[in-house]
């Protein structure tokens, strides 16, 4: 039986990897820190994690006594907390690269200290920065961050040196790593950490890129929590949905029992890595889609249709879809929950609630 210890593993999608790993017949612990602006009362969260048999250990991992105490007797660390998001202006920025890259420095640390020599670490889509783009004429391309001005006018694509609209492609793992926010940097350094930790250490890593994960138990009302939960948080209000730019920015979205299976996979592929390994996976549905198909297909054809309404949030990449062929073809792992179904069931599902 594994020892897992699944940091942020009372969170949106650490609690999918938790209740996956106990179906797989692992030992889970988890350590969380019940930030306010993610999770409800904490006493509450953690009796039911206790009352499923889940040793809880309610600190950050920032804390050595309480990381010392969650990293104790365990094999494999699958580490997802963090604070997500695009987050609201450049105050959250401390906030992100403490939660994230002091964060996950802590954790290796502490790995170190206690011999535990496998890894699987959560990044993001987010690393690709604008994606993968071709001219007009088919040449690759990677585009410029996109301007203000061109932004305030409505030119939401990004545009080629001969003034015509770039073409959006699959990205995969070889491409260089492009970020274009906080949030963003705070993962690329994630990676870099998992890799340097596993150089030094001998250790064993895998660092998962998901892309945009929807499903039950989203946190609900908050915006580091993305935009399916904010267009389902609106639909509770009775509210339609309110979509950026025009809506065509295309996405891949993954459901959260998918992202689940992927860290499960994931987990058991750390057994069989050489020492002093790092590998990086693409997680995604494989399916391309604009952020206006998914607000359409929440709503359904009885809800508040989406309202388009051209504002913007500078550092939002366009389009970033990545291929997950990778994953497929080395560890087996292919998402399963197909779009249509998911976002109909999502449309009702249960939101997280928060403190503020």
């Amino acid at each position: 039986m594994t020892r897992l210890l699944v940091t942020g593993g009372a969170g949106f999608i650490g609690s999918a990897i938790v209740r996956r790993a106990l179906a797989d017949g692992h030992e889970v612990r988890v350590l969380d820190s019940l930030r306010d602006d993610v999770h409800g009362d904490p006493g509450e969260v953690v009796r039911a994690h206790q009352q499923q048999g889940i040793e809880f250990v309610h600190g950050d991992v920032r804390d050595r006594v309480s990381l010392d105490a969650a990293l104790d007797g365990v094999d494999v660390v699958c580490h997802q907390a963090a604070k997500v998001g695009l987050g609201v202006d450049f105050q959250d920025a401390p906030d992100y690269v403490s939660s994230n890259d002091a964060g996950t420095a802590y954790v290796l640390a502490g790995m170190d200290r206690h011999e535990i020599g496998r890894l699987v670490v959560a990044s993001s889509m987010v690393v690709y920065g604008e994606g993968a783009y071709t001219t007009s004429d088919g040449e690759p391309v990677r585009p410029p961050a996109r301007r203000r001005e061109d932004l305030d006018a409505g030119r939401f694509d990004p545009i080629g040196a001969d003034g015509h609209p770039l073409l959006p492609g699959l990205i995969d793992e070889s491409a260089a790593l492009d970020p274009r926010n906080v949030y963003a940097q705070t993962k690329v350094a994630q990676e870099h950490l998992a890799s340097s930790w596993a150089r030094a250490t001998g250790g064993r890593a895998i660092a998962l890129r998901y892309h945009n994960v929807y499903g039950p138990g989203m946190p609900a009302n908050t915006p580091y929590a993305g935009v399916a939960s904010l267009f389902r948080s609106a639909l509770a209000r009775g509210e339609a949905p309110r979509v950026f730019e025009d809506g065509a920015q295309r996405r891949d979205f993954v459901h959260v029992d998918d992202v689940a299976g992927a860290n499960a996979a994931s987990i058991a592929a750390t057994a069989d890595l050489p020492a002093d390994s790092f590998r990086a996976y693409n997680v995604g549905s494989g399916v391309v889609h604009t952020i206006g198909d998914m607000a359409a297909a929440i709503a359904g054809p009885d809800g508040p249709q989406p309202v388009v309404t051209g504002e913007y949030r500078l550092g939002d990449v366009r389009h970033v879809t990545a291929s997950s062929d990778r994953i497929a073809a080395e560890l087996g792992w292919r998402a399963e929950v197909d779009f249509v179904a998911g976002m109909r069931d999502f449309a009702t599902a249960p939101l997280r609630s928060a403190v503020r």
